[in-house]
């Protein structure tokens, strides 16, 4: 395991761990083309990495939907390491390229064509610009998955990050090109659809799942890209569709300026309305430029959100609006959160409620429905309901302790995790049980003395468990890492988090109108808990949907 910086968020991620010679090399045959894998060391498993499953968006393909990729060039084809990470800060140059819309997958080795495994499919996270398929080794949740005697396959893609996966202004609005990361999120699942069977999957077996921003993205396609046709199930790791703050795509105007600006051969056109013919013939070096300009002068933490992209489009509304009335797919999910959702997004150095104040007003203003004026109450009122008390802040359960910060660190914390995330999990898990939704819902608690106190349980923790390295040794998180692996496996194979097999481990109730419960992931406390936590201050947040876009 080892921690990079992406852009602002600090990520631990799991590296590929993959052997470098095989003796054998597994094969998969798809038309006339083979895939020529890698064997994972010693775990039975087979690898097949970097395979495209769209054309290159270089060029007149850039800034434009993915197109599909339906046929591979003839003959053998390496597919023994991943592709190369999409454009991003702090990356390597070696590492990074446009060409970069790959799909990789893990499976146990021997399958068969016709093995009809479910198939877990992995959204990664990074604030929508950053994060990369190569982070991910997913051998450990394959192999405890045969190991418990429900073998599955798992499966991870790169998508497209900031301005070129998410371009922002006016002039992408009027030509349709929104949400192209969101649009190479549904190709690959697109080519799963169509090619997983040649890897002994199962193609009507599908359960997506994601963390933080790739969580967002799943969730977003809930509700409007007919995901019912490629999913049947999902997990949804601290996001849902309005965790991020979501504008149309005029509001950041500045933003797409910013990228054409630093586009050495367009920047005199960053002022136009007409810069993507000219964009598309830019060399991919000036483009990352522009794109590291555009991330870095931006005054928002995270720019190059998903947009509001109208009814024909895959964000045609604010989440809140459309789970109401009940546009939203109808498949079985699993959501949580982490407990300090918000301490990773909160400045150490704020000190005063008036910031506090000052930056509500500026992220939530306009409002996404009502007048303007309502978001200074708004602020006033949360300040009120989250008070200045040490003891009640965020990172929680560690009284008075403020970690040599201003005690107005704990504050901010506490209501950037609620605005963004812990009310967002709890309203989807309401609206999707009066549906009559099958959904249970988490909230990760484990101790992480790996990392500063002041953060707490924070976000982006569980991932490490999430996939059987978690980053200490003790027997408690041990314990969980494999217990959350069976609850996902046993979800992702059987629909229901208890099918009795592997670990011995508590009953997941299901979430319901009458029994409103999450599961406490906790190694050394796992249990269910009533989902009542700060009940007033989340029912506050939640009661007034359209004034939280949600995010900073």
């Amino acid at each position: 395991m080892r921690c990079f910086k992406f852009s602002t968020v600090v990520i631990c991620v799991i590296l590929p761990l993959l052997s470098t010679a095989a003796l054998a090399s597994p094969l998969v045959q798809i038309g006339q083309t083979t895939l020529v894998g890698r064997d994972v060391t010693g775990l039975k498993q087979d690898f097949f990495g970097g395979i495209p499953f769209a054309q290159p968006p270089l060029g007149e393909l850039r800034l434009q939907p993915p197109v599909r990729l339906t046929e591979l060039p003839a003959g053998n084809f390496s597919a023994n390491h991943f592709g190369f990470a999409c454009f991003q800060p702090n990356v390597s140059l070696s590492l990074v390229s446009e060409n970069c819309l790959t799909i990789n997958v893990f499976r146990p080795s021997g399958l068969q064509s016709d093995a009809n495994l479910p198939v877990l499919f992995w959204t990664y996270g990074g604030g929508f610009t950053a994060g990369a398929s190569a982070q991910f080794n997913a051998s450990g949740i394959v192999a405890q998955s045969v190991a418990r005697g429900t073998p599955l396959i798992y499966v991870n893609f790169n998508y497209r990050l900031g301005p070129l996966g998410f371009p922002q202004g006016r002039e992408a609005s009027n030509r349709g090109a929104l949400n192209l990361a969101l649009k190479d999120q549904l190709a690959a699942l697109e080519w799963v659809h169509d090619n997983i069977q040649y890897f002994g999957g199962d193609k009507s077996k599908v359960t997506v799942f994601g963390q933080s921003a790739g969580s967002m993205m799943t969730a977003i396609l809930f509700l409007n890209s007919n995901i019912e046709t490629l999913a049947r199930a999902a997990i949804f790791e601290s996001g849902m569709a309005a965790s991020a703050l979501i504008f149309p795509a005029a509001h950041r105007e500045n933003d797409w300026t910013n990228f054409v600006g630093g586009v050495a051969s367009c920047a005199s056109t960053a002022h136009s309305s007409n810069t993507f013919d000219c964009l598309r013939k830019a060399n991919s070096s000036d483009i990352l430029t522009g794109l590291l300009t555009a991330i870095r002068e931006s005054p928002e933490q995270f720019a190059f959100d998903p947009t509001l992209d109208g009814p024909d489009g895959l964000y045609p509304n604010i989440a809140s609006r459309l789970l109401s009335e009940g546009h939203f797919a109808r498949l079985p999910f699993i959501a949580g959160t982490n407990l300090d959702e918000g301490t990773l997004f909160t400045s150490p150095t704020i000190a005063s409620e008036q910031a506090i104040r000052e930056d509500i007003i500026a992220n939530f203003t306009p409002p996404a429905f009502g007048p303007s004026e309502e978001v200074a109450d708004v602020a006033d009122t949360l300040i009120r309901l989250y008070p200045n008390v040490p003891a009640l802040g965020s990172p929680y359960n560690t009284g008075n302790e403020t970690f040599g910060l201003s005690s107005v660190y704990k504050q901010t914390a506490a209501i950037i995790g609620d605005v963004s995330f812990q009310s967002q999990r709890r309203y989807w898990s309401q609206h999707a049980s009066n549906f009559g939704v099958k959904t249970y819902a988490y909230l990760f608690t484990q101790p992480q003395p790996s990392f500063p106190a002041a953060l707490g349980v924070s976000h982006g923790r569980e991932v490490a468990f999430v996939y059987g390295v978690p980053p200490d040794n003790s027997t408690s998180a041990i314990t969980l890492s494999r217990i959350m692996i069976d609850y996902w496996v046993s979800f992702a194979t059987s629909l229901d988090p208890n099918d009795g097999r592997g670990i011995s481990r508590p009953q997941w109730s299901e979430y319901t109108n009458d029994q409103q419960e999450v599961m406490q992931l906790n190694g050394q406390d796992l249990k269910m808990i009533p989902d009542n936590y700060r009940a007033k201050q989340i029912g506050f947040i939640n009661s007034i949907p359209w004034i939280f876009h949600h995010r900073r």
